[in-house]
């Protein structure tokens, strides 16, 4: 059995390589749902070698099965944000160890003690609605900055200018997160010049604002606030980890999470390094619902791990991914 202590202690790529197979077998003995979808593909654990034999389960299961790899009970249950009448995402969390495991560990490797920040969050449309994985994180960071001047804004966007501005000047250490359309709408309102804060966007016009191209983004949101670069967090509903920017949208993740890129014509194979295709995340803190999922997301990985987000597929260029969706 893998245990959190042997996914979280990953030190090298072997050691990765070793413990994904071991998942992939457990999810497969496990997981109902993604063993019927390894059948279909004629894949069972007996002819899974290596890494690029594993399906990935399209992302698309999360609405319409419950993809649970434990008989425990679910502790919490999260979902996606989607426009009235859409179907939205759940994953269902029978260990919310391993989810605050995972971001805890991640947010410290990549940033350091969350207690030198104060956190401003600025997550309007994560916070008018429920079950949203990242305000469960975000308040948990606000809770252990031990910042009494941490916490979440609405659309009281006055306070948080002076808030932000006062912090900034005094020499705190300041991370806001915020929603991109959000983080226009407070650049539009008070140009700013900060020496100390970190401006980490997590995507989404929520449609709300037309969308603009990462480049043309940054750019706006590094004037607007003074600084050189824009930091981003690329995770979802249906994962337990993020992986992180600190600037110019390259990502890496942290050493339990990986990135694989798909041919776009053929969704069980894959592309080399540099080129365009769609994203598979492995996520070995998914180890009680699915560690192996087929995202709508267009990338690029590059030689040293790192990689790129570079927009989402239309349904209509999802070829190969859709199989037993429904």
């Amino acid at each position: 059995m893998v245990t959190a202590q042997d996914i979280f202690t990953i030190s090298s790529k072997k050691e990765f390589e070793k413990i994904t197979l071991k998942v992939f077998r457990h999810q497969y003995d496990n997981n109902t749902v993604y063993r019927d979808f390894c059948s279909f593909l004629k894949k069972d654990k007996q002819n899974v070698k290596s890494i690029q034999e594993i399906p990935f389960l399209p992302i698309q299961f999360f609405k319409s099965h419950e993809v649970l790899s434990s008989t425990d009970p679910v502790q919490e249950t999260f979902t996606s944000s989607g426009t009235t009448g859409m179907v939205t995402s759940r994953h269902l969390v029978t260990n919310l160890n391993y989810y605050e495991q995972s971001f805890r560990q991640a947010f410290s490797q990549f940033y350091g003690n969350i207690e030198d920040y104060a956190v401003l969050a600025l997550l309007p449309s994560y916070l008018e609605r429920e079950g949203s994985s990242l305000i469960y994180m975000v308040e948990d960071l606000i809770e252990g900055s031990n910042n009494p001047d941490s916490g979440f804004y609405l659309n009281n966007h006055d306070e948080l200018i002076t808030k932000l501005t006062t912090l900034d000047n005094a020499g705190q250490n300041v991370l806001l997160i915020g929603v991109t359309y959000a983080l226009l709408d407070l650049v539009e309102k008070q140009s700013f010049n900060l020496k100390n804060t970190i401006i980490m966007e997590t995507g989404g016009m929520k449609g709300r604002r037309k969308e603009m191209i990462r480049e043309e983004l940054h750019e706006v949101l590094c004037n607007g606030f003074g600084v050189s670069k824009i930091h981003s967090e690329y995770g979802m509903t249906e994962l337990l980890s993020q992986a992180y920017s600190l600037g110019d949208g390259i990502f890496e993740c942290p050493p339990w999470m990986d990135i694989l890129i798909r041919d776009t014509e053929d969704a069980l194979s894959y592309i080399e390094t540099g080129k365009t295709g769609g994203i598979n995340v492995i996520d070995l803190a998914n180890i009680n619902s699915c560690s192996f999922i087929a995202t709508q997301d267009l990338g690029k990985k590059y030689p040293n791990q790192s990689f790129e987000v570079l927009g989402r597929f239309d349904n209509s260029d999802i070829r190969g991914c859709n199989l037993m969706v429904y």
